[in-house]
C-alpha cells in the first residue's frame, strides 16, 4: 500500500532498501510518516512555539540536564530551544529511524552508500593497529596500517634528510596539490596545529603549503618564494584524472624540469592514488604512491594518506598519530553510547530539529580561535555535500527540509562582519567553539584581562545575546529615546550551543573533527539520506568538458562560438566575450609559459620574485 505524505504526494514503501541501511522501525521509506515526527511536529506547535530561552535559560534544572561532557569535550545546549521534553522526543525519533543499527552497520563495513556500492569506512583510517573491521571478509585496518607505516617511514626519512631532493639538498618545503576533501581537511588541521607549541616544535624550519584552485594565481601564491631544490610536492588524487588537480600538477611538474631536469621528478614529485599505472606515466615512481580506498569518502579523508602524509611530513608522523588516536576515542564513543550521553547524536538531533522542525536553514560555526580558522569551511564541504540531498536513499521524494547552509568565520571577527544579521535578522543557530587554555598566552601589564580571556569574555556574552535579546521595556529604563527602540530591540530566542576543549592541540582537534563529522552521519542517517554520495557535482563537471572542448577549438582557429555549437544565447555571448579579451593566447604552438606569459598583466612577476 502507498502512503500520501502531508503534501498530498504518493510516497511508495520501503520495498526497495539500500544494503546495510535498515528502514524506519514502521517499514515507511520517510521517517516524516512516523508518530514520532508528527509528535515532534505537535510539540513544537504546542509547547516550543510559547516558550522564549530568556526564561528557559533561568531555570536551573533544565540547564545542568542539558549539557554533555566526555573526555574533556563539554557541550553545553541549554540555549536551544528545547526542554527535556522536546530532547526525549528526539531521541526517540532517532530510534524510530534505526539510528543505531545504521551506526552499526556503518562500523561493521556494511554497503550503507548503496548509490556508489561501497562500504563507507574513514572510521577504518584512524583505528588502532590491533582492531578488526572487515569489508568482504577482509580486515582493513591492516591495510590502513601498511599504509600509515609507510607514511611513517618516508616522512621520517624527509624530516631527518636521508631522502633528499635532485641537488643532494633537504626537502623542506611541501606543497600538497589537492582539492576538495583532499584540501579543506588537511588545510583545516594544519591552521589548527601551526600555532601549536608541541606540534610546532617538530615544525621548525619547514613549510606546508596547498594548491586547490586550477587558478593560475593559486599556483603563483602557493610556489611564492620557494626553491623547486628544496620542495617536495604531493599530489592528491584517488584515480589521477581530476581535472583541476592534474592540470595544477603538471604545472608544477613543469616548474621543478624547468629548473631542475625531468629526472628530478621522482626525487621532488611523490602521489596520494590508487591508480599506480597513470602515477608511474606521471613520472612518479610507484614506490612513492600512498594508496587509500573507495570506502573513504574525500570530505572525509584526512585521517588517511591525503591528510597524514602532508600533515606527517610537517609536524612528524608522532604527533598525528595524536590526532588520528583523538578522532578514535570519538568514533568509540559514537558508536557505544547511549543517546542521551552520546556527543554526536545528541548535537546531530538538534540539527534536524532546527532544520526540519523551527525551519532554520542555515547554521553558523563560531569558533572563539584563530587557530580554527579553517573548521567551517571544511565543515561546510562535509555538511553540504553529505546532506544536500532532496531525496531519500531509495530515491523517493522528500517533503521536508534537509541539510544546512554552513559558513562561520572566527570570533572576534565574525562579530564585526555578519552578527548584525544573526542578532536583528533571520534566525541562524549557532555554534560556538571556546577554548579554555590558549595555544598562544598573552597578559599586558595594567590590563584586567588578558588577551585571551578578553576573546572568551565575548564568547560566553554572545551566546547570551543571542538567546535573551533585550526588550523595549529594558531599553525604555535606560532613557533610549522611542524612535530607536525599534532598532535597538533585540527578539532574543536565537538558539545556539557551546563546545568547549581543554586546549587545542593534535588529539583534540581529532576529537573535533571526528564530532563534526557523526554528527552530520546522524542527520543523513534520520532523514533517510545517503550521506556519501555527491551526484549533484558531476553535471558541472559534463558542462565543464564541453566548454573546454570548444573554448579549445574556437582560439585554435580564431572563430566565435554561434548557436550551432549548442550552447544557450547567454552562455554563448558569455563566451565570445572572455575569448575576445584574451584574443593573444593561440593553442596552435604549444609552449610553457608560467606565470606571467599566462597571466595578462602588468604586476606579474615570477613567483620567486615576489616580496
Amino acid at each position: 500500500m502507498s502512503k500520501r505524505d502531508s503534501a498530498g504526494n504518493t510516497q511508495r514503501g520501503a520495498a526497495v532498501r539500500a544494503r546495510g541501511v535498515p528502514a524506519v522501525k514502521d517499514g515507511s521509506a520517510l521517517i516524516s510518516t512516523t508518530p514520532e515526527w508528527l509528535a515532534l511536529e505537535e510539540h513544537v506547535k504546542n509547547d516550543i512555539e510559547k516558550t522564549h530561552l530568556r526564561d528557559l535559560i533561568m531555570d536551573k534544572e533544565r540547564c545542568d540536564g542539558l549539557t554533555v561532557e566526555y573526555n574533556g569535550v563539554y557541550c553545553d545546549f541549554a540555549r536551544q530551544r528545547v526542554t527535556k521534553e522536546t530532547m526525549a522526543k528526539l531521541y526517540q525519533l532517532a530510534e524510530a529511524a534505526g539510528l543505531k543499527a545504521k551506526i552499526g552497520a556503518m562500523f561493521a563495513g556494511e554497503t550503507i552508500n548503496s548509490t556508489e556500492d561501497r562500504a563507507v569506512l574513514h572510521v577504518a583510517t584512524r583505528a588502532p593497529r590491533n582492531k578488526v573491521i572487515n569489508v568482504d571478509g577482509k580486515n582493513v585496518v591492516k591495510d590502513v596500517w601498511d599504509v600509515l607505516d609507510k607514511v611513517k617511514d618516508f616522512s621520517e626519512k624527509v624530516r631527518n634528510g636521508e631522502w633528499l631532493g635532485a641537488t643532494g639538498k633537504p626537502l623542506t618545503n611541501v606543497v600538497a596539490v589537492g582539492i576538495g576533501g583532499s584540501f579543506l581537511g588537511p588545510l583545516f588541521v594544519h591552521t589548527a596545529l601551526k600555532t601549536c607549541g608541541e606540534a610546532s616544535q617538530g615544525a621548525g624550519g619547514r613549510q606546508l603549503r596547498f594548491l586547490a584552485n586550477v587558478d593560475p594565481v593559486d599556483v603563483a601564491r602557493a610556489l611564492n618564494g620557494l626553491d623547486p631544490e628544496t620542495t617536495l610536492v604531493v599530489v592528491v588524487s584517488k584515480t589521477f584524472t581530476t581535472a583541476e588537480t592534474m592540470l595544477n600538477a603538471r604545472t608544477v611538474r613543469q616548474w621543478i624540469i624547468a629548473s631542475l631536469g625531468k629526472e628530478a621528478v621522482s626525487k621532488h614529485m611523490v602521489a596520494v592514488s590508487t591508480n599506480l599505472k597513470l602515477v608511474s606515466e606521471f613520472g612518479i615512481d610507484p614506490d612513492n604512491a600512498f594508496a587509500f580506498w573507495d570506502w573513504v569518502g574525500g570530505r572525509y579523508s584526512v585521517c588517511s594518506a591525503v591528510g597524514m602524509l602532508p600533515l606527517s611530513l610537517q609536524y612528524g608522523f608522532d604527533t598525528m598519530e595524536k590526532f588520528l588516536e583523538g578522532a578514535w576515542n570519538i568514533d568509540e564513543h559514537f558508536a557505544t553510547a547511549p543517546f542521551e550521553e552520546n556527543l554526536p547524536v545528541t548535537l546531530g538531533m538538534l540539527s534536524v530539529f532546527n532544520v526540519s522542525f523551527l525551519n532554520c536553514p542555515a547554521r553558523a560555526i563560531l569558533p572563539y580561535t584563530q587557530a580554527l580558522a579553517k573548521l567551517a569551511p571544511h565543515i561546510q564541504q562535509v555538511a553540504m555535500e553529505s546532506n544536500g540531498k532532496g531525496v531519500s536513499i531509495d530515491g523517493t521524494k522528500l517533503p521536508f527540509a534537509t541539510g544546512e547552509i554552513d559558513f562561520g568565520e572566527p570570533g572576534t571577527n565574525g562579530q564585526h562582519s555578519f552578527y548584525q544579521l544573526i542578532h536583528q535578522g533571520r534566525t541562524i543557530p549557532c555554534d560556538f567553539i571556546g577554548i579554555i587554555k590558549s595555544q598562544q598566552s598573552v597578559y599586558l601589564k595594567g590590563e584586567i584581562v588578558s588577551n585571551h580571556d578578553e576573546l572568551m569574555c565575548n564568547f560566553f556574552a554572545q551566546a547570551d545575546a543571542l538567546a535573551v535579546g533585550k526588550s523595549a521595556v529594558e531599553l525604555r529604563a535606560e532613557s533610549v529615546p522611542d524612535h530607536l527602540i525599534p532598532h535597538k530591540t533585540f527578539t532574543g530566542n536565537r538558539p545556539s550551543l557551546s563546545i568547549m576543549l581543554p586546549q587545542l592541540n593534535a588529539y583534540t582537534t581529532g576529537q573535533l573533527l571526528a564530532l563534526y563529522e557523526h554528527r552530520v552521519a546522524v542527520q543523513g542517517f534520520v532523514w533517510g539520506l545517503n550521506s556519501f554520495d555527491q551526484w549533484g557535482v558531476e553535471l558541472g563537471k559534463q558542462l565543464a568538458s564541453k566548454v573546454r572542448t570548444n573554448m579549445n577549438q574556437k582560439r585554435t582557429k580564431g572563430e566565435k562560438l554561434t548557436p550551432m555549437d549548442g550552447f544557450n544565447p547567454s552562455t554563448t555571448a558569455l563566451l565570445n566575450r572572455y575569448l575576445e579579451g584574451k584574443a593573444q593566447l593561440k593553442y596552435t604552438e604549444p609552449m610553457d609559459v608560467f606565470p606571467c606569459t599566462l597571466i595578462d598583466s602588468d604586476e606579474c612577476r615570477p613567483p620567486t620574485s615576489y616580496v
